[in-house]
């Protein structure tokens, strides 16, 4: 196995694949190294000797300078290095981009849920929400309710080996098994959050539309929908929203005013008599098969870590080139994760007035954060740097190669639909679950997550599939990992090859075949962005 890669031929740091020590001769390309100290897998070290001020390229792109003078050989950190990306103004010329052969995958099908406006589900969800926080404690007396009644479940490990501990019984297990429901073809998932009243109002009307999205996302056959009444989240607020993404939605979507509904006991008992019937409906709709173009992918990362721009973000940049080439909708968020890389972004946008749009969202979105006394630079969670992501630029430009090469065909501000084909931009933290929670609103029917340190972060109604950037992940939380990258590292398969497993994998989701692993832990994550300053 090889002992160091160096990414792109203009860079001056490569990465270490293996645990390197300090006086460790080594040969790479036409250069002779001497370690200087040692060097943890996924760390970086310097090529060549560097001066204070000299500028650090990872990627092929400006990810940092030297703080200190530093020999060749030295391990990179906060210590040494700070974060630096180079400025762009504008579009100075095109992308060179030739398409992936899809010649395997043009005829490929997966078996979805069809909606009226054309749009095809992977899943199908009966969603419960509340436009306003007043009406959380409802919505979780319902989740309750049907939970209990609608699905049969074993008990798990975790219950069983209590039970025992309190029996005074010698202590037992047994797997937890996955939920049989009474409907074949129909969830009911439910979501609660903070918003819909307080703060600002334009808190409220972006959260209207977030949940306009939600409802209009093809993983969601209908709804229903709690108010209180007096809240800024009107019930007037949420239609315009929906009227406005989709006037000819054509789902049930089930709204009620407690305000006007008396006791809480007449309400709830109303609620779960219309949706049953609703849900009777729901179930009839079945699996058919529909073209991979049909696809709304969602690329996430987090738990990021040294190894996850060499083998799981190059994975699914292939994936996401060979879906945009489908016709397919691939979606690229994190927009604090795509600083240092604009320039190359913004000369993949199809048109001037989508660079510019870019620009404009990312220039803005770090003012705010400045004007919080924050920036970009401070993004790089502490898990981050620990496995050798210790700049924001070094971090974006692994986290960019989600996004493949492929021409950028239109850019959403956070809550706007996806309605193109092709790779979308979409303004959003890079917050995990606001990230995901996002694209989800934006129409993601799939979501393809990254990590290189583990999350089980998932979706109340979309599979969020786990890609692990290293094997020793994948083997420690297996429960978590749908995909093992690891190959990759060890030279074992292309990028190529593991995008084309990562791809069959993807399909056999999307059609119901295998469950994603955030689904069988339950992972019903949601929460919305307002506006403020998240990274």
């Amino acid at each position: 196995m090889k002992q160091l890669i160096k990414v792109h031929p203009n860079d001056n740091v490569a990465i270490a694949l293996v645990d390197l020590s300090k006086g460790d001769h080594i040969e790479f390309e036409d250069i002779r190294l001497e370690l200087r100290s040692d060097v943890p897998a996924k760390h970086k070290i310097n090529l060549q000797p560097l001066s204070k001020g000299d500028k650090i390229y990872m990627y092929g792109v400006l990810v940092g300078t030297a703080k200190k003078e530093l020999e060749k050989g030295v391990q990179l950190t906060t210590e040494n290095v700070i974060h630096e990306s180079a400025i762009t103004t504008g579009r100075n010329g095109k992308s060179d981009w030739s398409p992936p052969d899809i010649s395997k995958w043009k005829d490929r099908q997966f078996l979805g849920y069809h909606r009226a406006d054309g749009q095809v589900g992977t899943e199908n969800v009966w969603l419960f929400f509340p436009l306003v926080f007043c009406e959380n404690k409802n919505i979780e007396r319902l989740k309750e309710i049907f939970d209990k009644e609608l699905y049969i479940e074993e008990v798990s490990e975790q219950r069983q080996l209590l039970r025992s501990l309190i029996n005074g019984e010698e202590e037992t297990a047994q797997p937890q098994l996955e939920r049989k429901s009474v409907f074949q073809n129909v969830k009911v998932k439910f979501i609660t959050h903070q918003g819909g009243c307080g703060g600002i109002r334009q808190d409220s009307e972006l959260l209207a539309k977030l949940l306009a999205g939600y409802v209009n996302n093809p993983n969601v056959a209908g709804a229903t929908v709690l108010s209180l009444g007096c809240q800024n989240l009107q019930i007037k607020t949420f239609k315009e929203a929906l009227n406005t993404i989709n006037p000819d939605i054509g789902k049930p979507v089930l709204i009620y005013e407690q305000q006007q509904m008396g006791t809480v006991d007449n309400m709830l008992n109303t609620i779960i008599k219309e949706t049953y019937e609703a849900l009777i409906k729901a179930n009839d709709i079945e699996r058919q098969a529909a073209p991979l173009s049909k696809l709304k992918l969602g690329l996430e990362c987090g738990g990021s870590d040294g190894f996850s721009g060499i083998s799981a973000n190059p994975t699914l940049g292939y994936v996401s080139d060979v879906l945009a080439t489908l016709g397919g909708s691939p979606i690229l968020s994190e927009f604090p994760e795509l600083c240092g890389v604009e320039q190359e972004l913004v000369n993949r946008c199809v048109d001037d007035k989508k660079a510019d749009k870019f620009l404009s969202l990312m220039k803005a979105y770090e003012k705010s954060a400045i004007d919080a006394g924050s920036g970009f630079d401070m993004n790089p969670s502490p898990g981050n740097i620990k496995d050798g992501l210790i700049t924001d630029a070094m971090k974006s430009a692994g986290a960019a190669k989600k996004g493949g090469a492929s021409p950028i065909t239109d850019v959403l501000d956070y809550t706007e639909y996806v309605t193109k084909p092709g790779l979308n931009l979409l303004c959003t933290p890079g917050n995990d679950v606001e990230s995901t929670t996002g694209m989800v609103g934006s129409g993601a029917n799939m979501v393809v997550f990254t990590t290189g340190l583990g999350t089980p972060t998932g979706n109340p109604i979309t599979p969020v599939i786990k890609v692990s950037s290293n094997t020793t992940l994948a083997k420690k939380m297996p429960d978590i990992i749908d995909v093992d990258t690891g190959p990759v590292i060890r030279g074992e398969k292309s990028i190529e090859e593991m995008g084309t497993l990562l791809l069959e994998y993807i399909i056999a989701v999307a059609s119901g075949e295998k469950t994603a692993k955030a689904d069988m832990l339950g992972q019903d994550d949601f929460i919305p962005w307002k506006r403020g300053v998240s990274l």
